[in-house]
């Protein structure tokens, strides 16, 4: 059986989630939507804040991108192709979603609560049902191929979001 360190075992299951059940992935989604809920909590319509909450959702997209990638192929030796406890990849996919949404949807804390909901709803939504082109990047091997498809459904999420705030 393959090895994998305390370290990438802990950024691959995000810190354990990929070890919860039901439904790893909506948990493994969780934590960037928490993290974006209380930067924004602390006022994101100063532009100082959502410095910062842009800089944290890049910062959580690279760190559990970069474990998809780094350790991938050793996840999948390990327990399966896109194993269910590497939720990593949801981690990294719903950071895109939340880097697009317009500040202005964040302006009140009631928008701001809706916004994140449905943020987190699509990007479930999306990395679910896989529509082309987010399926068919599952078809790579490793970690680019457990990572791409979030990042598509992440992508995905986020212009329904910019539709909805351009139609609003």
């Amino acid at each position: 059986m393959n090895t994998i360190s305390p370290t990438a075992e802990g950024l691959l299951t995000t810190f354990g989630l990929g070890h919860w059940k039901p439904a790893s992935g909506t948990w493994g989604s969780m934590p960037p939507v928490i993290i974006a809920g209380v930067v924004t909590a602390a006022g994101i319509t100063n532009p100082a804040i959502r410095g910062i909450y842009d800089v944290l959702m890049v910062l959580i997209f690279v760190v559990f991108s970069a474990a998809c990638v780094f350790w991938g192929t050793d996840a999948e030796a390990r327990w399966k192709k896109d194993p269910g406890q590497v939720v990593a990849d949801e981690t990294a996919g719903q950071c895109v979603t939340l880097i697009m949404i317009p500040t202005a949807m964040l302006g009140s804390p009631m928008s701001a609560f809706l916004t994140l909901v449905g943020a987190f709803l699509l990007f479930r939504a999306f990395d679910i049902l896989k529509p082309w082109p987010a399926g068919a990047m599952q078809n790579i091997r490793g970690g680019w191929g457990i990572l791409l498809d979030d990042w598509v459904a992440g992508f995905m999420a986020g212009v329904v979001i910019w539709v909805v705030h351009l139609v609003m």
